[in-house]
């Protein structure tokens, strides 16, 4: 019998956006007058698919992941396009999971429902907050009202729904941060990705904070706001199978982002898309040019978006950590062996690491200084 192809996820960045978020840093562009251009970078996306095809070989598709940007800025039938197109190269397994990110400001029954005919069947929903004045702050262009509403037609529409938000909100308490959880859970959504809030260098917030407009709360505050995130959401009947992602039951938990933690290969599509690769020769990093015009250039010129860059061992070792931890799966202790980590080392984080089946896991213990954990176990060679 022939073997079964290895799984593969595939991440397409659609890097447009009708305003952008003060704390984002992600590659993302203004929309705003560039309906020529997005065509065109939607054929570049597809003549993409194929030389990556090309590159990755006879794979089972198990997720498709559109982000960016904001793909539910895409026309439904443009999504479909991609989704024929990536399905007809790489056949896809029974359980394929596609999902599309979507702002509140997006949920028009008829935007959501063309979503839908298109293929979309998990749909992850940048609620952010509940509180007026946290979305004013977080510069988000939708109010509260009109996040409910995106929830409830969003789960008229799809199978699977996330909701996003965004937490340590300057002013922020955990009362109101717990009760803010309840209310996300009390709506019927199966899957919540609750993000502290990082100031990320280069962007508006980080400008702000450097000239003293805002401070983040500090860190004994911000530990108490993770700590209520995991009771309250525990309480709701969520499980914590990753720092940032609770999930009600295996079935709801992301398969993309699961590509990912697991250390599986992905394709990435689009202008600063990243991917795995994993060949005879070793596992390569695959990356796309970050200008819109330059991956327009690149695919037009040679087919293949993306620059292959080896990994060595080490390398290949410290991703897993930094992922695999971030899990309730943990990482297996094969995957970490090019980081010789002495047993020794692995008795001194007793408490925050546990050994499992062959498999070092982060404690509930070890979840909250999870950056401090990974650089001692990094740097124990």
């Amino acid at each position: 019998m022939r073997p079964e192809p290895p799984p593969l996820g595939l991440y397409v960045h659609w890097p447009y956006c009708a305003r952008i978020c003060p704390y984002c840093d992600f590659n993302v562009v203004r929309d705003r007058g560039r309906s020529d251009e997005a065509g065109r970078l939607l054929r570049a996306i597809l003549a993409d698919l194929d030389g990556q095809a090309a590159l990755f070989g006879a794979r089972r598709l198990v997720s498709i992941f559109f982000g960016g940007g904001t793909p539910s800025l895409m026309r439904p039938a443009d999504i479909a396009r991609v989704i024929e197109a990536a399905r007809r190269l790489w056949p896809g397994a029974d359980d394929l999971e596609i999902t599309l990110e979507a702002n509140p400001t997006n949920a028009e029954a008829e935007c959501f429902a063309g979503l839908a005919d298109a293929g979309v069947g998990r749909l992850s929903l940048g609620v952010q907050s509940l509180d007026d004045g946290e979305l004013a702050f977080l510069g988000r262009n939708h109010d509260s009202a009109a996040a409910r509403r995106a929830v409830g037609s969003a789960l008229a529409h799809f199978p699977r729904v996330s909701v996003d938000l965004i937490y340590a909100l300057p002013g922020q308490r955990p009362p109101a941060w717990a009760a803010a959880l309840a209310e996300v859970a009390s709506f019927g959504v199966e899957h919540i990705s609750p993000y502290q809030l990082t100031i990320e260098p280069g962007t508006a917030f980080d400008r702000a904070v450097r000239r003293r407009l805002f401070a983040p709360p500090a860190d004994d505050l911000a530990a108490e706001l993770y700590e209520t995130t995991q009771s309250a959401l525990s309480a709701a009947g969520f499980e914590a199978y990753e720092v940032s992602n609770h999930a009600r039951g295996l079935a709801a938990r992301s398969r993309h982002n699961l590509v990912y933690w697991r250390g599986e290969d992905y394709a990435g599509v689009g202008p600063g898309a990243h991917g795995r690769l994993s060949l005879a020769d070793g596992r390569y990093a695959t990356e796309t040019p970050r200008g819109v015009a330059d991956y327009i250039a690149r695919v037009e010129a040679e087919v293949l978006g993306a620059n292959l860059l080896p990994l060595s061992a080490r390398d290949r070792a410290i991703e897993r950590l930094l992922m695999g931890l971030r899990t309730v799966e943990g990482v297996a202790r094969a995957d970490l062996e090019p980081l010789a980590i002495a047993p020794a080392r692995l008795a001194d984080l007793d408490g925050f690491v546990r050994l499992t089946d062959e498999r070092l896991v982060a404690t509930a213990r070890g979840r909250p200084v999870l950056d401090r954990i990974i650089a001692e176990l990094a740097d124990a060679a």
